[in-house]
C-alpha cells in the first residue's frame, strides 16, 4: 500500500503552515535539534497494532513520509498488548529518539514512557487517540472526532429515509429497531464518536422514530473491546438471540468502526438478512468508519451502508509537520486548543475534516484521490 501511502507530492500540498514562535517544555529542543542535519534525526512511531487495516495504513503513511523528509525512523506495531507498547516506547528512548509519534493502545498505560521522554528533552506528539493523565504530552493530530459522531448518526437516519441526503426530513417516520454499537473503552475517541452519533440519534429515540429494543443505551452497554470484528459479531448474535426472538426485524445498526460493521453484517446475514434492498428481508441499515477496502467493496455491493473517510495520508502529513516544527525549535500551528483535555492538561490540536461516503461517493471520495482504485474496490482487497 506504499504506492498510495507514501506521497510526496500529497504532504508537498497540504496547506498546513506551522506557528515559528519558541516552544516550552519537551517541544523546546534544547537538545539542539534544531541544529543538525534530518538524517541525524531519529523519530519513534509507535503504532497500537498490525491486526487493523487502518493502523497498517498510518504507519506506512507516517513511515514514509518521514523518511521522504529525510529522518531515520524506528516504526514499531504493539500487537494490542499494552506492556508490548511500553517496551517498545522505552527501547524507542533509550535507543536516542528525538520525537516520538505515538498512537497509543490504551491511552492511560503510558506515563512512566512520557515521563522518560520528557526527562530526555523527546517533544511528544499524540496520534488519533489521545494519551491520557499525563501533562507531557506536546501536540495532538486527529479527526474531529464529535463530528465523525455526528456524521456517523446523521449517515443512520438517512440510511432508513428518517433524513434525506440533503438534511431536510424524509419520509419514513417509524418506528424502527436499531441497536447501537460503540468502539473500545480504553480509547479516548469511543467516547466522542459515540457522543457524536448519540446528538442525532437520541432525539429520535425520545419521539418514538427509533427504537433500540435490546434497551442496551449506554456506552457501557455497547461498547466493543478492542474493536474487535468478532466480539461484534457475538454481541449481534446474542442481540438477535435475545431481543429478536419474536419475529421482529433489526432495521439499522450504529457501527462506529468498519471492522465492527463486518462483524455485524455476518451476525445479520447468519440470520437469514439479505445482502441488498431487493430481498425480501433486506440487510439492515449499517454506518462504519476508515473506509477499510473490505467494507468499501460491501457499500459498493450494498451490504454495508456507508463509511467515514478519514484520509490517513493527510494524518501522517499534519503529524510530520508537527515533529519538524519541534524538531527545529518551533511550535506545530494548532487549530484547536480548548476541547481535547487528557485530564491533566488541555492539549494543543490539529483536526483534520473527515466525509461520509455513501455507494455514490466512492469514485469521487475514494477512487479519484488515489486512496483505493477501481479494482481494489471491485476485488475488496489492497493491491500491493
Amino acid at each position: 500500500m506504499n504506492k498510495k501511502l507514501g506521497l510526496t507530492a500529497l504532504g508537498a500540498t497540504m496547506a498546513l503552515s506551522l506557528a515559528a514562535c519558541g516552544g516550552s517544555g519537551a517541544g523546546s529542543n534544547s537538545n539542539d535539534t534544531a541544529d543538525a542535519d534530518a538524517g541525524d534525526l531519529l523519530i519513534g512511531v509507535s503504532m497500537p497494532t498490525q491486526t487493523s487495516e487502518r493502523w497498517i495504513a498510518d504507519g506506512d503513511a507516517v513511515e514514509s513520509q518521514l523518511e521522504d523528509a529525510g529522518y531515520q525512523v524506528d516504526l514499531q506495531f504493539a500487537n494490542d498488548d499494552i506492556p508490548t507498547q511500553q517496551q517498545q516506547i522505552d527501547n524507542m528512548i533509550n535507543n536516542g529518539a528525538d520525537a516520538l509519534i505515538i498512537a497509543a493502545k490504551d491511552g492511560t498505560t503510558l506515563s512512566s514512557q512520557l515521563d522518560a521522554a520528557a526527562a530526555a528533552d523527546i517533544p511528544v506528539i499524540s496520534y488519533d487517540r489521545l494519551i491520557l493523565e499525563n501533562g507531557n504530552v506536546d501536540f495532538y493530530v486527529s479527526f474531529d472526532n464529535y463530528k465523525v459522531g455526528v456524521a456517523q448518526g446523521t449517515a443512520l437516519l438517512t440510511q432508513l429515509g428518517v433524513l434525506n441526503a440533503d438534511g431536510s426530513a424524509g419520509t419514513v417516520t417509524g418506528p424502527l429497531n436499531i441497536e447501537l454499537f460503540a468502539g473500545s473503552l480504553d480509547d479516548n475517541n469511543a467516547g466522542f464518536f459515540f457522543d457524536g452519533a448519540m446528538s442525532v440519534i437520541q432525539p429520535k429515540i425520545d419521539d418514538g422514530t427509533l427504537v433500540v429494543k435490546s434497551g442496551q443505551t449506554s456506552i457501557e452497554q455497547v461498547a466493543t473491546q478492542d474493536w474487535s470484528q468478532s466480539n461484534a459479531q457475538d454481541r449481534m448474535d446474542d442481540l438477535l438471540t435475545s431481543a429478536y426472538n419474536d419475529g421482529s426485524r433489526v432495521d439499522g445498526v450504529l457501527s462506529p468502526y468498519d471492522g465492527i460493521s463486518r462483524g455485524i453484517i455476518t451476525s445479520l446475514e447468519g440470520a437469514g438478512y439479505g445482502p441488498t434492498v431487493n430481498d425480501a428481508n433486506p440487510m439492515a441499515a449499517i454506518t462504519g468508519q476508515d473506509a477499510e477496502i473490505a467494507s468499501v467493496k460491501l457499500i459498493n455491493d450494498e451490504v454495508q451502508g456507508s463509511t467515514i473517510f478519514k484520509d490517513t495520508r493527510t494524518l501522517a502529513t499534519q503529524a510530520v509537520k508537527a515533529a519538524e516544527a519541534f524538531l527545529e525549535g518551533d511550535t506545530p500551528e494548532a487549530n484547536d486548543t480548548t476541547t481535547y483535555d487528557n485530564g491533566v492538561k488541555v492539549i494543543p490540536s490539529y483536526l483534520l475534516p473527515v466525509e461520509t461516503v455513501y455507494k455514490d461517493d466512492i469514485k469521487s471520495a475514494l477512487i479519484d484521490s488515489g486512496y483505493w482504485t477501481e479494482d481494489e474496490v471491485a476485488k475488496g482487497q489492497a493491491e500491493d
